[in-house]
């Protein structure tokens, strides 16, 4: 599907830019609930694509070092034993956080994520379908999927 893992960064990092608006919601308004959003709230959709990007950089992390992931098998073993309560895990996890804490995950992981898939080789991800597959799924694919949740929530919360 790619080429280089440079043409993979630059489409994440397009596909993100949208994301980047929530930076914007006020701390007053982070933790209002959206209907037109299943509910979620600002710091919940913030919450939900930083933790599957820690995911992926939790897995880049390892490719860098190893042909294999450890924290992919894990994630695999975890999705299939929990499904989506740990999606729910994560909301609770990140709704104790304090503001700041939020904040700076959400800012600081996808450039932690991109910058160690700078140092992956391009065989262990880009030119690998199922570890490929995973940085799609937790990215690209994953900020689509909630693409209409995050305009849901700039739209309630301009």
């Amino acid at each position: 599907m790619y080429l280089s893992a440079l043409e993979f960064l630059e489409e994440e990092r397009d596909a993100w830019r949208p994301y980047e608006a929530l930076e914007a919601v006020t701390d007053a308004l982070l933790d209002e609930p959206v209907e037109a959003a299943h509910g979620w709230s600002a710091r919940d959709l913030m919450a939900h694509v930083s933790a599957w990007q820690g995911w992926a950089l939790a897995i880049a992390r390892d490719l860098a070092m190893n042909e294999t992931s450890a924290s992919m098998t894990r994630l695999d073993e975890l999705w299939e034993a929990r499904g989506d309560q740990m999606n729910d895990d994560i909301s609770a996890e990140w709704r104790a956080l304090p503001i700041d804490e939020v904040r700076r995950r959400f800012r600081e992981t996808p450039g932690e994520l991109r910058g160690h898939l700078t140092v992956v080789p391009e065989s262990r991800w880009v030119k690998h379908a199922d570890h490929l597959r995973t940085f799609i799924d937790e990215t690209i694919d994953h900020y689509e999927e909630h693409r209409a949740d995050l305009d849901a929530i700039l739209g309630a919360t301009a």
